[in-house]
């Protein structure tokens, strides 16, 4: 796993990748040389998995965000969530517990893209239904945890 001094680096980067190791030696009181092996180590192991910059999807004119409960027959939800990662607008896609096998969290320019993607869904051999719910407001949207 990773220590203290991992995941305070991982805190720094998820506020601005862009850092140099330089500076987040600095901010941290650390040698520049650790935080190159330390990222290093992180990229191996898998925690950190890609550099990409947050954006404002709205501003992009997504205006719809939606998640879509999926109920899957057969037990074939790994086979229908590697269907749903190939539809244009898919952010996440998760195995449940409850009535649904799966919640789909998606974005939409409109209404148009949007019906596109539940018909695309329910094409998908053993989706047996949907049933999606409509964000009014993003009231907060980060998966940064650290």
């Amino acid at each position: 796993m990773i220590d203290e001094m991992d995941e305070k680096i991982l805190k720094e980067y998820l506020v601005d990748s862009r850092r140099s190791f330089r500076e987040i030696a600095r901010i941290l009181k650390i040698s520049p040389g650790t935080v190159v092996s330390r990222i290093r180590d992180l990229e191996e192991k898998g925690i950190i998995t890609k550099y990409t910059a947050q954006i404002d999807y709205e501003k992009l004119g997504y205006e719809l965000t939606v998640i879509s409960e999926i109920t899957v027959s057969m037990g074939m939800t790994e086979e229908v969530g590697r269907e749903v990662t190939r539809i244009k607008g898919t952010c996440a896609i998760y195995n449940v517990t409850g009535d649904s096998d799966m919640m789909v969290i998606a974005k939409f320019k409109g209404r148009e893209d949007l019906s596109s993607f539940t018909k695309r869904v329910l094409k998908i051999e053993n989706v047996e239904r949907t049933k999606t719910h409509l964000a009014l407001i993003t009231l907060k949207e980060d998966f940064n945890i650290l």
